[in-house]
């Protein structure tokens, strides 16, 4: 899966190869020139100080990277000595940067190789460049941190529905009546954290996909999970609904003033993801 980065009018390719990120040295070289990118990562890669730092980094992350292949080049770097990705690839067996042929190919290179041709080609282009890649790793990370607590908001749902099915539902209702009863229970949550209904939701945002659920905070969800358990243990102690809503509308406030004033970094990204979708 590709992520773009973009710079001015630059847009940067980047993904993931394995655990680790590649950012596209020919999408950045186009910040040079925009008509043969490709020459100007072989002068970059001819250069003394790209081909220290590539072996630098090669033996420090790759136990194959071959060191009398990369002394030669080493070696004759500089001057009118020309080298390619690909050369550099196939003869020292390197990792760090990875290139293909073909109109969606390109030559990629680990992050760390990638800032370091970023500072070659422009003090200031590395400095952006850096910045919004960190604003897009922070980006995914919110992104799968809330992720992580809808799933698990969805397994309480089902310590939820569970709790309902015991105490609430009698072998004498219809499917109907059974459907009802559990609607009205998410409801009462709904109502407890949000403030209105799923219909209510539903009839106030009109153009969104998804329910009031799928719009949630991190917070939120959170909050949800814990309220679910809650009303699980309300329900197999029998209390009725009416105090449990408003039991649960306090928990709900209390817990959300709570997690709004802390400083952990993977809930300091309170909107839904969902927030712009139409």
């Amino acid at each position: 899966m590709k992520t773009k980065i973009k710079i001015d009018t630059i847009e940067v390719a980047y993904k993931k190869v394995g655990k680790e990120d590649y950012i596209c040295l020919t999408d950045m070289a186009k910040f040079k020139n925009e008509e043969i990118p490709a020459h100007v990562i072989s002068h970059w890669l001819s250069t003394k100080f790209a081909i220290d730092f590539l072996g630098i980094w090669e033996k420090t992350n790759n136990p194959d990277f071959k060191l009398t292949e990369f002394r030669e080049f080493r070696n004759e770097s500089g001057g009118s000595f020309t080298l390619s990705p690909k050369q550099w690839i196939e003869k020292t067996n390197a990792i760090g940067i990875i290139s293909s042929a073909g109109r969606y190919g390109g030559t990629y290179a680990h992050k760390d190789i990638a800032f370091e041709f970023a500072t070659w080609l422009s003090a200031e282009f590395k400095f952006w460049i850096i910045k919004e890649f960190q604003r897009l790793k922070e980006q995914e990370q919110a992104l799968l941190s809330w992720s992580a607590k809808r799933e698990l908001a969805k397994i309480n749902y089902h310590i939820h529905t569970g709790a309902i099915k015991e105490n609430l539902i009698v072998p004498e209702l219809s499917k109907g009546q059974v459907n009802f009863v559990y609607a009205n229970e998410a409801d009462m949550l709904n109502v407890a954290l949000f403030g209105k209904t799923a219909s209510q939701w539903r009839q106030e945002n009109p153009n969104l996909k998804g329910n009031i659920r799928d719009y949630a905070t991190l917070h939120q969800l959170l909050v949800l999970a814990n309220m679910e358990s809650s009303n699980a243990e309300m329900l197999h102690e029998k209390v009725p609904q009416k105090e449990r809503i408003v039991k649960l509308n306090k928990m709900a406030k209390r817990q959300l003033l709570v997690l709004l004033e802390t400083k952990n970094p993977l809930l300091l990204e309170t909107e839904s993801p969902n927030t712009d979708k139409e």
